[in-house]
């Protein structure tokens, strides 16, 4: 295809067919995704559909095509290239000799000789296309290119062997060599700018392609052994060294090791991985090496499923895109209606120059035209936004979630999995004397337990020696006992500590008290005669929430949560996050009746959830979001798929839909306002006030820098940041305590975690929960900060060579 005419024809012809459901064609990346019914067409039918309207067709049903499609995409840029070096190359002394010798006689066949290799041999491809296109009984811009180059050569090889018709005539005869040779070396130019710009348009699935690597290591009975990805099977143990990517997705087997996985989610953080763990294909291993097992392989990866939708998303068409194909399907027809119309006008109006000038100008309105503008405006602002969302995580399903995410004024939230982790965590604790006797004890005794809050305090202990225990009993609805250095301890909640007749001190029941009214469960340590500790467990706030919710009331957007739990819950997490709209005890199907309400005053509804127990909210909102890598129902009915399951990245994707429908209101504006200014002038509209006639060599210049100048526009959007912005300069601060985050680095198991953790709160003032994976330190300082240096002192001293740096 070698204008937006061509892919309008492509299109209507395969919509046309039996059996296809729908056909889109992108101009901009050479593509077409078509949906059809294996019992009524095939892909030998489409192509055979293709090559009969003067096309070709490539498809998966004859192999990987997308390799061989990018090695003629490369032949063709190589080719091209070629071509515009020699048209240029020639073009100079053409030029210089028009110029400077236009009377002498000799010149003039000088320029005949060096224009026709130019124009029927450098430019060629546009007499055969038109051809072609003729043939087939249509026409695009290699039609205009050929016929006005073509009409060009003509007058000029008549004028130049038969001047005595035009002197006999009392009209001084001239010839246009030079226009027809430059014009095409324009045009050559023009495509050779635009096919550069257009392969900057992909860079993102070319990335995302290049993620998986072309081999990998099998563990074997003979031992390891390289061989080609595409041979890998499910159930294939694969050994993975320091510094190397991740081929497939698979289960962690054997060995532990940080991985970034960075590329796929846009998190920065390196992910811990350890036995059982799940990794994921085109992610980074750190110094570790590792051993996991293959569970899924070629085009079922996590990896191959995000280029599927990247593609399909960028090869989807916008609304507006609709038009402009209508419109670039009788463009061509129009254009050479009204150069015959300028001709006639001319003739008509100035008898003597009429036909000389009347031809000029209707080679100049030929040559000025540029479809190409409006067929690349849409496609390529969509494939550089959906790539650059894709690049931070953020996958889109197709052109019509993006127009709709720009639309967005509310935005509703789970609770439980969104604006949380959708997990029990230990978030605050205090001990008394001997805690560290205490802390062994209880990893010991809630690690013999089931039930979801001891697991959830022995991550928070997972660094400490475990103690034998005997006597073991759980205590269903109160918690657990247990017999350990020659007593009897209990963990549980209020109601065991009751029945065992222990009171706690005055400081810790004030501290428990407390808790409770922020709706977190309280767990007591104590042995038969008093209490050694007291923990309080919640569904901890995600790091972003708070962050992701002021980005989304910056920009006007209004913050609604949604949750199952009580009111107790929803309030104290709603309070912790400044969101002032919330409903709680709402069952799943409610959630859907409150979008609706919300749609039925006129508001355009985003709804962000896990995509499991809100499918039917998700399902009725305008703009549906799936957190996390989530389920692959959820990524393929979610309009929006966020890997990071970072609320932060729902105002970058509100504000990169902005951006992305903002240059595509540019580029239509440039390209309708190039055409409807361009063609007049051509046509010699200026002329009668200023005597000015457009030269067409000029308009060749001109209709080549019109495509170019969109794209370009559309490649901005690569340097635009959607997301990064500071919403203050303020710190992040609680009612009067200030928190800041940390990353640690250094840090291998739960052991490190809890040693980094003991280290930060010995110091007066600080309250830290450090978390393994992420590896992060979030401390609160409840009287004057304590500085970087100061903190990194305090666990080096007392934990080791840990490193701190803020995050």
């Amino acid at each position: 295809m070698s204008c937006a005419s061509c892919a309008v024809r492509v299109d209507k012809t395969l919509n046309n067919l039996p059996g296809v459901v729908s056909a889109h064609v992108n101009y901009a990346s050479a593509t077409v995704q078509v949906a059809y019914s294996p019992e009524e067409c095939s892909p030998e039918e489409l192509k055979r559909a293709v090559q009969a309207a003067g096309y070709d067709l490539r498809t998966d049903a004859e192999g990987p095509a997308e390799d061989e499609a990018e090695r003629a995409r490369a032949a063709h840029y190589w080719e091209l290239k070629r071509r515009t070096l020699w048209a240029v190359g020639l073009c100079l002394p053409i030029v210089a000799g028009g110029m400077l010798f236009m009377d002498s006689p000799a010149v003039k066949y000088a320029l005949w000789v060096l224009s026709t290799p130019v124009v029927f041999g450098l430019g060629r491809g546009f007499f055969v296309n038109a051809w072609n296109q003729l043939r087939h009984m249509s026409a695009n811009m290699d039609t205009l290119v050929a016929v006005s180059t073509g009409i060009a050569y003509l007058f000029s090889l008549f004028n130049l062997f038969f001047p005595e018709f035009w002197l006999s005539r009392g009209i001084e005869p001239h010839v246009y060599f030079e226009s027809a040779a430059v014009i095409v070396a324009f045009i050559l130019l023009g495509r050779l700018l635009e096919e550069r710009a257009k392969r900057g348009t992909t860079t993102a699935i070319a990335k995302l392609m290049g993620l998986q690597p072309k081999t990998v290591t099998v563990i074997t009975p003979s031992g390891e052994r390289s061989v080609p990805v595409a041979e890998l099977r499910r159930g294939d143990l694969v050994a993975v060294h320091p510094g190397e990517r991740i081929a497939v997705d698979g289960t962690v087997t054997e060995g532990a090791s940080y991985v970034d996985e960075s590329m796929l989610s846009g998190e920065p953080l390196p992910v811990c991985k350890q036995e059982g763990a799940a990794v994921f294909a085109g992610t980074m291993n750190g110094n570790g090496a590792f051993r996991f097992r293959a569970d899924k392989v070629g085009r079922d990866t996590v990896l191959a499923r995000i280029i599927r939708m990247v593609r399909d998303a960028q090869g989807s068409k916008a609304p507006v895109q609709r038009i402009v194909d209508r419109i670039a399907g009788l463009f061509v027809p129009a254009i050479l209606l009204l150069a015959v119309l300028t001709f006639a006008v001319w003739m008509f109006l100035a008898p003597e120059e009429g036909f000389t000038r009347g031809l000029l100008a209707m080679v100049t309105v030929l040559i000025i035209a540029c479809p190409c503008a409006l067929g690349l405006a849409t496609p390529t602002a969509l494939m550089v936004g959906i790539g650059k969302g894709a690049e931070a995580g953020i996958l889109v399903k197709d052109a019509a979630s993006l127009e709709v995410a720009r639309k967005v004024d509310t935005v509703v939230l789970d609770k439980t999995g969104t604006l949380t982790e959708g997990r029990p965590s230990v978030v605050d604790a205090a001990w008394t004397e001997g805690a560290e006797t205490a802390r062994r004890i209880l990893f010991s005794l809630e690690k013999r337990s089931g039930h979801p809050l001891s697991q959830a305090v022995v991550e928070s202990l997972g660094g400490e020696r475990e103690v034998p225990v005997t006597e073991f009993e759980s205590l269903p609805g109160l918690g657990v006992r247990g017999v350990a250095e020659g007593r009897t301890w209990y963990a549980g909640n209020d109601a065991l500590l009751a029945r065992c007749g222990i009171v706690p001190d005055a400081r810790l029941r004030q501290l428990a008290e407390g808790w409770v009214r922020e709706a977190k469960t309280v767990i007591w340590l104590a042995d038969g005669e008093r209490v050694h500790a007291v923990l309080a467990l919640a569904d901890a706030l995600k790091p972003s929430s708070a962050e992701a919710v002021a980005r989304l009331h910056a920009l006007g957007i209004t913050v609604w949560m949604l949750t199952g739990d009580n009111v107790g819950s929803a309030h104290e997490t709603a309070r912790k996050v400044a969101i002032t709209r919330f409903r709680a005890g709402v069952l799943p199907h409610e959630k859907a009746e409150f979008i609706r309400q919300l749609q039925s005053e006129g508001r355009t509804v985003a709804m962000a959830g896990d995509g499991i127990n809100d499918s039917a909210a998700l399902a009725q909102a305008d703009l549906s979001v799936a957190m996390g890598r989530g389920s692959d129902i959820a990524m393929d009915t979610s309009m929006v798929t966020i890997l990071a399951s970072d609320l932060r990245k729902i105002p970058e994707m509100i504000r990169l839909s902005h951006l992305t429908v903002r240059t595509i209101r540019q580029n239509l504006f440039w390209a309708f306002i190039y055409n409807l200014v361009a063609i007049p002038v051509a046509a010699g509209a200026l002329y009668p006030l200023w005597g000015f006639l457009l030269d067409p060599m000029i308009g060749g210049a001109a209709m080549a820098l019109s495509s170019v100048s969109v794209v370009t526009n559309s490649l901005r959007l690569k340097r635009r940041r959607i997301g990064g912005e500071r919403v203050c300069d303020e710190p992040v601060k609680t009612e009067k305590n200030m928190k800041k985050e940390f990353i640690v680095e250094g840090m291998m198991c739960h052991h490190c975690r809890a040693h980094v953790e003991q280290a930060l709160n010995a110091l007066e003032g600080v309250k830290a929960v450090v978390t393994l994976d992420p590896p992060v330190a979030v401390v609160e300082f409840s009287g004057p900060e304590i500085g970087l240096g100061e903190l990194q002192k305090a666990v080096a001293e007392r934990a080791g060579e840990y490193t701190l740096r803020e995050r």
